[in-house]
């Protein structure tokens, strides 16, 4: 007897070491997803202009491939990868997430100068006449998961920085949970977006009353703006976190001055100013690492076309379009 009350008294233990973790995990998955929300709204205001030009039936469709590769993303590559650098080689973190942020500023600096130039990359334009729809979807899809990518490695790395000192297995699942629930959201939210366009129109044709119906006809109007809006914020987005993550890097590694000098003028602007003091601080921050971004993305482009470009084609042995 006196075995088996023992025996109780170890799995009651075990239960009680067991609720401790889900509360740990819960908590520090709480307050990571916290951390990370401003990259969460980069994220999703990037996404939506992927699906801009496809016919409605494959909205969802693309979000749902993306959604997938998200996942992917997270749990597959990154999650294991975080953890191995953090736990072996965390000296290779910043310089690696500084390679992605220059990414996402070459990305965000061509977006926004073959929209200034419309017919400075003619490569562009002849992908779009000749590639067939499902072709066009895929490069669409492809380009859209690398992004992610990049926005998702700063998600796990803030992350992983937010979680309090614990065991392997606690942040291992903490990063999960964190890493689902922020893609889950984000391409929730998402596909609601791409769609409101289909429910207002089915609100303007079935709606029980006049206001629902007017409601729904003001969502179909509506709509093309936001879509529009979001794509502008979401190539916004692109250089300002680039920029950000860049600006952070150097400072990190030892050169401080660019990144010091834009907090500083944040700090001054929001002191300029009796409310809204941190809508202040983080506009004047995002505005000027996105400068910062698009000055970078611009010295970029030659670089990454004429010398990157070449160089992995030569290596991988596909062409490479020209620009």
């Amino acid at each position: 007897m006196s075995g088996l009350l023992a025996l109780l008294d170890d799995v009651a233990a075990i239960a009680k070491v067991a609720a401790a973790s889900v509360d740990d995990i819960a908590g520090a998955a709480a307050k990571a997803g916290a951390k990370a929300a401003g990259v969460v709204i980069d994220d999703a205001a990037v996404t939506p202009k992927y699906v801009h030009g496809f016919k409605a039936d494959r909205e969802l469709p693309i979000i749902w491939k993306i959604a997938r590769g998200s996942l992917k993303n997270k749990l597959v590559l990154l999650l294991p990868a975080a953890l191995l650098l953090a736990n072996f080689a965390p000296w290779a973190i910043t310089p690696l997430l500084m390679v992605g942020g220059a990414y996402l500023c070459f990305e965000g600096a061509e977006k926004l100068f073959h929209a200034m130039l419309p017919h400075a990359d003619e490569a562009v334009e002849e992908d779009f006449d000749t590639k067939d729809p499902a072709h066009l979807e895929e490069d669409k899809v492809a380009g859209a998961i690398k992004t992610d990518f990049i926005l998702s490695a700063e998600i796990m790395t803030i992350a992983l920085a937010a979680i309090p000192n614990s065991t392997f297995w606690i942040e291992a699942l903490t990063l999960a949970i964190v890493g689902t629930v922020i893609t889950v959201g984000v391409y929730g939210a998402v596909a609601l977006i791409v769609k409101m366009d289909d429910i207002g129109l089915f609100l303007a044709k079935n709606g029980r009353t006049g206001a629902g119906r007017a409601f729904g006809r003001g969502l179909v109007k509506g709509m093309p703006v936001l879509m529009a809006f979001l794509s502008v914020v979401g190539t916004a987005a692109m250089l300002w976190v680039g920029g950000n993550i860049i600006t952070h890097g150097l400072e990190v590694l030892g050169w401080p001055w660019l990144y010091e000098t834009i907090h500083h003028a944040a700090e001054a602007a929001a002191h300029a100013v009796p409310v809204a003091q941190g809508l202040v601080a983080w506009a004047v921050t995002a505005t000027l690492d996105g400068i910062f971004g698009v000055a970078l993305g611009l010295i970029l482009i030659p670089v990454a076309t004429r010398i990157i470009g070449p160089a992995i084609a030569a290596v991988t042995g596909k062409k490479k379009a020209a620009h």
